[in-house]
């Protein structure tokens, strides 16, 4: 018996009843949650403000306020079935159990920089937990501690320090809009890395909301949860609250230089001397690199541009000696160096204007772009036929906005071991590498990653083998992806063993035992054992 071709209409129709089938599970699903969730809270009037869904007015403007990368800000990426932004800790707990209740995945937001938009965007259905109003925090300039909520941003902490005390500092990172949560959850670092380590590895306590919705801190978590999430990635195991820290003594003056050198200034040459002596600094200083693309200044031409940016935690009649020691070969002067507050060298070393200094209470980025990025470990220097090698890359077209940052290690890094809490990459690392390229037309995607692409592979031979070493922070998904719902151990640890090496083994334990059913997971997330 002959088959009928089916038809166009009858193709058509049976597209729409499908179409028609997924929405209906799709709107049920948000209804159920929603009535769910007005069921389990206290204050129904409360929940009903903190609650943004699609036919809201404000609900992309709650959604995209804390997107930091246009590349999930388009009109295919997934969008969430409902917005909640929290104002108590009280209201997560219902937002947890309607979740669980009706099958819906929860994306913790607390400052957007996720670099692959783990922290908002999902493949199935999924609610975002924004964690934007819990900013709260309380500086006790005494006994030298601070706890933070977790939508706190960096730069309002240091904001917030300085006020108390001009002495006193915090080891995180250097861009002030990145939210506290999860950038303390994948151990955080910054310009003090080499003095003090990781901002994960000076905090003394947290709170955390685990998957039955209990409220949890340090004593009631236990050693190995509390453990997992300084550095683990906290969205695996439950939803942070807040941090306790455990501030940093600074000097009332500190000193900051920037040397650029192109490669006709000998910038191969230095650089590659950098790379066997910068871990090696005394701990109070650190000199990172800026790689960049510009025009020479002599004739107009394309060139590549090393800037040597330096926080030395000192004053300048300290560091000149120290530097003529160490790195003649930068040719520091006096008129390179500025003394100012350590408050101030956050401004500096971020790249904006040093002046008043409530622009740490900005909460968005100036200016959003379309971004890639990665990053690697070195733990042999680089040669200069290497070095050579890659300028070569900043020479293509798509290297206009791209930067490559050189971040020194040594110092406290070397003391601390790669076990103390989940973050492994410690001593034996020369330096990290970020790379970062941007680019302003969605059209244009496709041509930046494969040149992003392109770098990767060049560099591998470089860098660490076996596993090729990334940092968890800096999320990307070409290194491996767990599956939709049910994620195998051998398939997590692809990328796991390379943010976290031996570590992982010990987390996958502790999510077993906190999250069994895996309901706190995205594209890479720690996995129980099934």
């Amino acid at each position: 018996m002959l088959m009928k071709t089916p038809s166009i209409c009858s193709i058509l129709f049976a597209f729409l009843v499908l179409f028609s089938c997924s929405w209906t599970v799709y709107s049920h699903g948000h209804d159920d949650f929603l009535q769910c969730l007005s069921l389990q809270s206290k204050d129904h009037n409360s929940i009903s403000n903190i609650v943004y869904t699609p036919k809201n007015s404000s609900f992309s403007s709650i959604l995209n306020f804390s997107i930091q990368n246009l590349r999930f800000a388009s009109e295919t990426t997934p969008k969430p079935l409902v917005i909640i932004t929290p104002v108590y800790e009280s209201q997560i707990q219902p937002v947890i159990y309607c979740a669980k209740e009706n099958g819906m995945q929860i994306r913790i937001r607390s400052g957007g920089h996720d670099f692959e938009g783990l922290s908002y965007t999902a493949e199935e259905p999924f609610v975002v937990l924004d964690l934007v109003n819990l900013r709260e925090i309380n500086v006790d300039s005494n006994k030298k501690t601070a706890w933070i909520q977790a939508g706190a941003r960096l730069g309002e902490l240091y904001y917030r320090i300085a006020e108390k005390s001009r002495t006193l500092g915090f080891p995180a990172g250097v861009c002030p809009t990145v939210g506290a949560g999860g950038h303390i959850s994948g151990g955080g670092y910054g310009a003090l890395l080499r003095k003090y380590g990781l901002a994960a590895d000076n905090v003394i306590d947290a709170r955390i909301i685990d998957v039955n919705g209990r409220i949890l801190d340090r004593k009631s978590m236990g050693e190995d949860l509390f453990w997992a999430i300084r550095g683990g990635g906290g969205a695996s195991f439950g939803v942070i609250l807040a941090w306790k820290l455990q501030l940093v003594d600074v000097p009332e003056k500190v000193t900051v230089f920037t040397i650029a050198r192109t490669v006709e200034q000998n910038a191969t040459n230095i650089v590659h001397r950098w790379q066997y002596i910068a871990h090696k600094f005394d701990e109070d200083l650190a000199v990172r690199v800026y790689i960049r693309r510009v025009n020479s200044s002599q004739d107009g031409k394309r060139t590549i541009q090393a800037s040597f940016q330096s926080l030395f935690l000192g004053s300048v009649d300290r560091l000149l000696p120290l530097m003529q020691q160490s790195f003649p070969e930068l040719g520091l002067k006096r008129e390179d160096c500025t003394e100012m507050s350590w408050i101030e060298s956050t401004l500096y070393i971020y790249e904006v204007p040093v002046g008043p200094l409530d622009v740490l209470l900005n909460r968005t980025l100036a200016n959003i772009q379309y971004i890639k990025i990665k990053a690697d470990y070195v733990q042999k220097p680089i040669s200069k036929n290497g070095l050579e090698g890659l300028w070569k890359r900043f020479f293509e077209e798509e290297a206009e906005n791209a930067t490559l940052v050189l971040i020194p290690y040594g110092g406290r890094m070397d003391e601390i071991s790669e076990s103390a809490i989940p973050f492994p990459h410690r001593a034996g690392n020369l330096y990290k590498i970020f790379y970062s390229v941007s680019w302003d037309e969605e059209e244009a995607s496709e041509r930046y990653l494969n040149w992003m692409t392109r770098l990767y592979s060049y560099m591998a031979p470089y860098v660490t083998k076996f596993p090729r070493a990334a940092y968890i922070n800096y999320r990307d998904l070409d290194i491996g992806v767990n599956n939709k719902g049910n994620t195998s151990y051998a398939q997590a640890s692809i990328w796991g063993l390379k943010y976290l090496k031996n570590n992982f083994n010990k987390l996958v334990h502790v999510k077993t035992k906190v999250d069994p059913s895996n309901f706190f997971r995205n594209e890479q997330s720690i996995p129980p054992l099934y």
